[in-house]
């Protein structure tokens, strides 16, 4: 198990439609291993299904305090981060690599991070996960930005 991360997650959502289900269950996985408590909010199975039904479960997870943090997946990442941010409470970005997990904690205060199942390989996805899980926010001039869009 790793070092306690700047990020309080100790319990990480998981969502996302059928073209996401594959790479889901590998990052699942991977946070089990890690220690953190995993919430699979679905889906299960190749059969399609509609990601902003699963984009709402996971906000409201995180709403109602039975997780910390997020990952949503769908088959680009784009439509289901799209539905997840209509939640004032969640603040989800679509990642594709190591910074880009960085900085969405650091200046935006993501707490929620989005792949595309089609367009993101584990490995990426996993390196941009423990980034995004190790990273603090930054606080300082991002505060007054995060608040804009958090009111």
């Amino acid at each position: 198990m790793s070092a306690p991360t700047p990020f309080p997650a100790q319990t990480l959502a998981l969502a996302g439609d059928h073209g996401g289900v594959e790479l889901k269950a590998a990052l699942a996985a991977w946070a089990s291993e890690r220690g953190l408590k995993v919430l699979d909010l679905g889906t299960e199975g190749p059969e399609s299904v509609d990601y902003p039904v699963f984009a709402d479960r996971l906000a409201e997870a995180l709403a109602e305090g039975r997780a910390e943090a997020g990952v949503l997946v769908c088959g680009t990442g784009i439509g289901i981060s799209i539905a997840a941010n209509r939640h004032r409470h969640v603040r989800a970005a679509l990642i594709h690599d190591a910074l880009g997990a960085r900085l969405c904690r650091e200046h935006n205060d993501a707490n929620v991070i989005c792949f595309g199942g089609r367009t993101t390989g584990v490995e990426t996805a996993r390196d941009c996960l423990k980034v995004f899980l190790e990273t603090a926010f930054e606080g300082g001039r991002h505060t007054r930005r995060v608040a804009m869009f958090s009111d």
